[in-house]
């Protein structure tokens, strides 16, 4: 990225989002673009239209979504589809409209077959059907990557995709239902702990093995790829397979992830397993190896930023 370069970080007040602005401010060359949900409502296409013709930014990160757990995601399916869909439309045909020199989209690795082969490489894409509980949410995520290409294809853009594994840290929602399994984990026993209850019961059976990344290296990761030449990126990505994978490198099994959020919260009770409850995909991990090649290691073990996480939780949260 040029300095002072207007850069817009599109869902700033998320945790992703959040993350980009701090990293980005280490720099502290840039002039950084944000709106708030009430200032500029990015499912409305005349809205960010306009936002683009008067800001016109040089570099847009999209890490704008509407994210939830399991839960949240079989409950309100048409929410996450036509949200997401409308957001990524709406900011990357504006970005081609006003010429913005390079824009990152950020997808989920929900975006891979249910029963792709472990780990999954970035060429699994539409090789099988997907997990039933997340579909709409990441048939938006593999639009947006569809929408990325389709503009380079046809528009030269320099429209980039990275696809990070399950995200976790500062800023994450602790809603008791629609968050995800960490800060869920961490409020459940924390509340356990409190209240003196004897016992956690966490949702499904524990079998699943799920890979984490803590959120500021992904923010790293994103402004790694932004970064990268046009020519390197180019290389090591095809026009019609053009996302990168962001992952930690290895995945932990559910009921020790219990085990470990619930060290870390100190919480002494006994944990057990509602096997009525969904699992999701049984495994879900990143080849991560292309992102590697290019020069970027994550950084934070998964020990530190759960600790890191709860004292956040702790500082901002443990109120709710």
């Amino acid at each position: 990225m040029k300095p002072y370069s207007k850069i817009y970080v599109a869902g700033h007040c998320g945790m992703v989002g959040s993350a980009i602005v701090r990293e980005l401010k280490k720099i502290d060359k840039f002039e950084i673009l944000t709106r708030t949900r009430s200032e500029l409502d990015l499912t409305n296409q005349l809205e960010v239209s306009e936002f683009f013709e008067s800001e016109r930014p040089d570099y847009v990160y999209l890490a704008a979504a509407k994210v939830g757990g399991i839960h949240a995601n079989n409950t309100f399916p048409a929410e996450f589809i036509y949200e997401n869909l409308m957001i990524e439309a709406n900011i990357i045909h504006s970005s081609w409209k006003t010429k913005v020199d390079k824009l990152l989209f950020l997808g989920s690795s929900c975006i891979y077959p249910k029963f792709a082969d472990q780990p999954m490489q970035e060429g699994a894409l539409l090789g099988g059907a997907l997990e039933s509980t997340n579909e709409p949410y990441a048939i938006s995520k593999i639009a947006g990557i569809k929408l990325c290409e389709s503009y380079n294809r046809q528009y030269g853009t320099n429209f980039r995709s990275i696809m990070p594994t399950n995200l976790y840290g500062v800023g994450d929602n602790y809603h008791s239902e629609n968050s995800h399994v960490i800060p869920a984990l961490i409020r459940r026993f924390h509340e356990a702990k409190i209240n003196d209850i004897k016992e956690v019961v966490i949702w499904g059976s524990g079998n699943p093995y799920r890979e984490f990344l803590y959120v500021d290296d992904m923010a790293s990761a994103s402004i790694h790829v932004m970064n990268l030449n046009f020519l390197e990126y180019k290389k090591n990505t095809e026009p019609m397979l053009s996302h990168i994978n962001v992952g930690f490198g290895s995945d932990i099994k559910i009921s020790d992830l219990a085990i470990a959020v619930s060290k870390i919260v100190n919480y002494k009770g006994d944990i057990s397993f509602d096997t009525d409850k969904p699992d999701g995909a049984p495994r879900k991990l990143l080849d991560s190896s292309k992102l590697k090649d290019l020069g970027w290691c994550p950084k934070v073990s998964l020990e530190d930023g759960l600790y890191m996480t709860y004292i956040n939780f702790l500082d901002n949260f443990a109120e709710l």
